[in-house]
């Protein structure tokens, strides 16, 4: 349920009613806004308890939430959730772009991409320096190499940075060289390593699992946020069905739906959404006429030679070319570039 408060109540009111929630046995969970707080409430439905909140003076109203997902939820989070960093924000009205290799082959290719991304206009590299692979014979990424490498990346472009974690063991050492942490579709319903990124306070990219609901998707999320860290990043990559021209079809209708039912941004993977780099400019474009927060790319120095994902990767010259066009599908949707 959610404790509405009254307009005006100020921190001693709120303390007073979180603390009666607790002694009740609730988890807590406060969303503050301009003019009132939200306060999220964890635990059985109980009417007699909703009966005793709104009797305080502090209260304005007790409401139920239907929705399995209550901390994800507009209705716990009526805001948009905007998550500042360093040198960027994600979220808010200006678009975010993140660009780099699928894997982390060598320090030179990687030094390359990131120069070329920046200078396009990305605010966040992407490179995965643990690769989850269908086959066990597929590059598999440099692993704690690749971190090390990501480190002088960020060291000589000041870019920030986003990669992948495998499991709940090695989440602080991604955390130590990551400013967002991926939790690849793999692994949304690892529940585990959802549990460990919900103790951090970090920012999370969730990408949505190979054939994730969006109710799954948002439960995943769900899990992070209930461990206290509200920094989640929704992703869209694709999801499979049975077309077979497409490495997976890109579900763009999820980004005006989620929004709706969720206060979290929402950035779009055209790259693993199409599989094919003809297809990601359409993609992208569509992509932020839909309302997506953000782009996430794959650009690789030499895409034929990539060891993971070339067919997918755009060259530097393409990603440049596709920034440029998308400045004008972004002022026409009033977003910021």
């Amino acid at each position: 349920m959610i404790v509405v408060m009254n307009h005006g109540a100020g921190e001693d009111d709120v303390a007073r009613v979180t603390d009666k929630l607790k002694d009740m046995g609730y988890g807590v969970h406060l969303s503050s806004g301009e003019n009132r707080t939200i306060i999220g409430v964890i635990g059985q439905r109980r009417e007699e308890a909703a009966q005793t909140l709104e009797a305080m003076p502090e209260v304005e109203q007790v409401v139920f939430v239907t929705r399995p997902f209550k901390l994800a939820g507009r209705e716990f989070h009526p805001d948009d959730t905007v998550i500042d960093l360093d040198k960027a924000s994600i979220g808010g009205n200006e678009l975010i772009f993140m660009a780099g290799p699928c894997a982390i082959e060598g320090e030179e290719q990687l030094l390359e991409a990131a120069r070329a991304v920046k200078e396009a206009g990305a605010r966040v590299f992407r490179g995965g320096a643990f690769k989850p692979r269908t086959s066990p014979y597929s590059f598999q990424g440099l692993e704690r190499e690749g971190l090390q490498y990501l480190n002088q990346v960020r060291d000589e472009t000041g870019l920030l940075i986003v990669t992948e974690v495998m499991d709940q063991f090695t989440v602080g050492e991604v955390a130590e060289c990551a400013d967002i942490i991926q939790v690849g579709a793999r692994n949304m319903q690892n529940y585990y390593l959802l549990r460990e990124l919900g103790k951090i306070r970090k920012p999370v990219l969730l990408k949505r699992g190979l054939s994730a609901t969006i109710e799954e998707w948002l439960m995943a999320a769900e899990y992070i946020l209930n461990g206290g860290n509200y920094q989640v990043i929704l992703c869209e990559r694709g999801i499979r069905t049975f077309e077979p021209y497409t490495r997976n079809t890109l579900d763009l209708s999820a980004v005006p739906l989620v929004k709706q039912l969720s206060h979290l941004p929402v950035i779009i993977d055209p790259s693993h959404g199409t599989g094919h780099s003809n297809l990601v400019p359409a993609m992208s474009k569509a992509a932020v006429a839909a309302g997506a927060d953000g782009l996430m790319i794959e650009v690789h120095p030499n895409p034929q030679e990539a060891l993971s994902d070339g067919p997918q990767s755009l060259t530097p010259q393409q990603f440049r070319q596709l920034i440029n066009e998308l400045k004008g599908v972004a002022l026409s949707v009033g977003r910021l570039m």
